[in-house]
């Protein structure tokens, strides 16, 4: 037996509110598909462990590069020193220097991290002032800690070595 959502998509698709027009549209395709690079031919990239890539970083070239590479052809000491460039830039995005340049990433972690402590330090310090955490047993205050001291030393705990050694029961004090 079918369920209710089940006829109901039936009854939209019968009427055309489901066809592939209205999902690619509900999409946001409107007509428009993506391509998908074909990764089986070498593209380019920068990568300082590998620096010289398969490819040329300007694969379409205008009519003004398309002159200087003819000019490449000829001597190479009538080029300027910004046409030689030109043409560096034509077969390389980035020189290798420009490749490993430090980048100005670290302050934005930095930055983000400080954020996060911050953040969390306003959430947990109203906790720290708060009556949160349960109060204090009744064993860390002082008196109990003195008649704890003075139980150990009627037991005469550890009388060799330890606790009770140093206590003088003659003179009721600690040794000096």
């Amino acid at each position: 037996m079918l369920s209710l959502p089940a006829l109901r998509v039936g009854t939209l698709a019968r009427r055309g509110v489901l066809g592939a027009a209205s999902i690619r549209a509900a999409h946001g395709h409107s007509g428009h598909v993506a391509t998908q690079e074909d990764m089986s031919v070498p593209h380019y990239y920068d990568k300082r462990s590998f620096p010289l890539p398969d490819v040329p970083y300007q694969k379409e070239l205008g009519t003004e590069q398309k002159a200087l590479k003819e000019k490449e052809k000829g001597s190479w000491k009538q080029l300027s020193n910004e046409e030689k460039v030109a043409l560096y830039h034509l077969k390389f995005n980035q020189t290798f220097a420009e490749m490993n340049r430090p980048s100005n990433e670290w302050k934005t972690v930095l930055g983000g991290i400080f954020v996060f402590f911050g953040i969390t330090g306003l959430i947990v310090s109203p906790l720290a002032v708060s009556p949160v955490f349960p109060p204090k047993p009744r064993t860390l205050t002082d008196e109990w800690k003195a008649q704890q001291v003075k139980r150990m030393l009627d037991m005469r705990i550890n009388p060799i070595q330890g606790f009770s050694a140093k206590w003088d029961y003659d003179k009721n004090e600690w040794k000096k």
